[in-house]
């Protein structure tokens, strides 16, 4: 079984809400301690940000170095994503006994041992295994801990406390990302990887000097997690964000190719371009809470809509560096857009499963990083070009719309979206 707050009265759709004081003999910690505990858990969520998307960026260095065809290469994306989504939904379940804290530094010690190995990797093969190896605690890392921050921050403050932990992987694809991929240039791919692994290392030590157990939690067992998974809503927002936001990944995971080859922009400038790029996801995770708030069906299905065809234009231009950076940017702000709608609408949805929602939500977005860079990939391979992967991308997009479609007429016909 594992354990989450009270999910009763108002706070029922919140993960992580907490239950009274009076209902646990531990005093609540302190404001102090509780930003200090956010702020730990958000360095390991900056942590995380930094290797899944400065891979992406130095992607091409790692295939000189072994002289890999992009295809090949790609496979180092891949196996991160697939190691997110087998991870999460087994960690989930297997370790529902564990205390969360606890668990938080097993999870951030697993992912620093992946990346440290990925650093010191001698052959390709082996580095494919090290980023498997680090991926898997991703998604559950990020489920626990932002329920452990909304039950540290109490009521009324638990989504404010969620967004923070969440902050870490927007400012990562601002300054952690552009930073790896400048030191990765300049020094060594490797060195990028050991570096996330001193960030491991750091929010290891920072979680068990201030992040305190949360208390006051109710039961919820494993199978109560497991039926959430018997609803067709949740199968269908999984699939929307494991096949729609794969039309992202497709563009991005070979976007130093694109960017260089096609748009003509001097490899010195990646750090930079990808800036560009975090900043993008950073406005679309604002303005998809934005949105999501005002109505949440209607909301994904337009940023879907807009998200498809922002893919396809890219593919244009990215002939041209001013349209190519804007382009990027365009890519990152829908995208990222679709994440908080998705949280939202498995929460919706998930009753009492709502800490695996939290997990299968990230292996749901990290299978799309394995469809799309392997598809990405595929139109390459096929001598379509650089720019072939936009246009696949936007059909998986448009394929992940079509699903959400279905599933809000659905969901309106069973009563107002909450029957499943």
């Amino acid at each position: 079984m594992t354990t989450r707050p009270d999910p009763a009265a108002d706070t029922a759709a919140q993960p992580g809400a907490a239950v009274p004081a009076s209902a646990t003999a531990a005093p609540a910690p302190t404001a102090r301690r509780v930003a200090l505990a956010i702020l730990a858990l958000a360095l390991g969520g900056f942590g995380i940000g930094v290797t899944e998307f400065a891979a992406m960026g130095l992607l091409r260095s790692i295939a000189d170095g072994f002289g890999l065809t992009e295809p090949q290469a790609g496979n180092v994306i891949t196996a991160y994503a697939l190691g997110v989504v087998v991870g999460a939904p087994l960690l989930t379940v297997w370790t529902s006994r564990w205390h969360r804290r606890t668990l938080l530094l097993v999870l951030m010690a697993l992912f620093t041992v992946g990346n440290v190995a990925a650093a010191f990797a001698p052959t390709a093969q082996l580095l494919v295994v090290a980023r498997f190896v680090a991926g898997i605690p991703h998604g559950a890392y990020f489920g626990v801990a932002s329920l452990v921050a909304a039950s540290l921050a109490g009521p009324g403050r638990q989504a404010r406390a969620v967004s923070q932990v969440l902050l870490g992987l927007s400012v990562a694809n601002v300054i952690g990302v552009p930073a790896a991929t400048w030191l990765g240039e300049s020094i060594g791919w490797q060195s990028a990887f050991f570096a996330v692994g001193v960030i491991g290392a750091l929010t290891v030590a920072a979680i068990l000097v201030v992040v305190p157990e949360p208390t006051g939690t109710v039961v919820v067992r494993a199978r109560e997690e497991l039926a959430a998974l018997a609803r067709p809503q949740i199968l269908a927002t999984l699939a929307v964000g494991c096949v729609g936001f794969g039309g992202m990944f497709a563009i991005y995971t070979y976007i130093q190719w694109t960017m260089v080859d096609v748009a003509g922009i001097d490899r010195a400038w990646m750090p930079a371009v990808l800036a560009v790029y975090g900043l993008g996801m950073v406005a679309g995770n604002i303005v998809g809470g934005i949105v999501a708030d005002r109505d949440l069906d209607r909301g994904l299905v337009g940023i879907a809509a807009v998200m498809t065809v922002v893919l396809a234009g890219f593919s244009l231009a990215a002939h041209h560096p001013v349209t190519a950076v804007i382009g990027l940017f365009l890519v990152g702000t829908t995208g990222s857009a679709l994440v908080p709608g998705l949280q939202s609408r498995l929460m919706r949805h998930a009753g009492r499963g709502q800490t695996l929602a939290a997990a299968l939500n990230h292996s749901a977005l990290n299978a799309a990083n394995a469809l799309g860079a392997w598809l990405g990939g595929v139109v390459i391979a096929f001598g379509w070009g650089y720019t072939s992967p936009a246009l696949a991308g936007a059909a998986l997009a448009a394929l992940g719309l079509a699903i959400l479609v279905v599933a809000v007429r659905a969901a309106r016909g069973g009563g107002a979206g909450e029957a499943d």
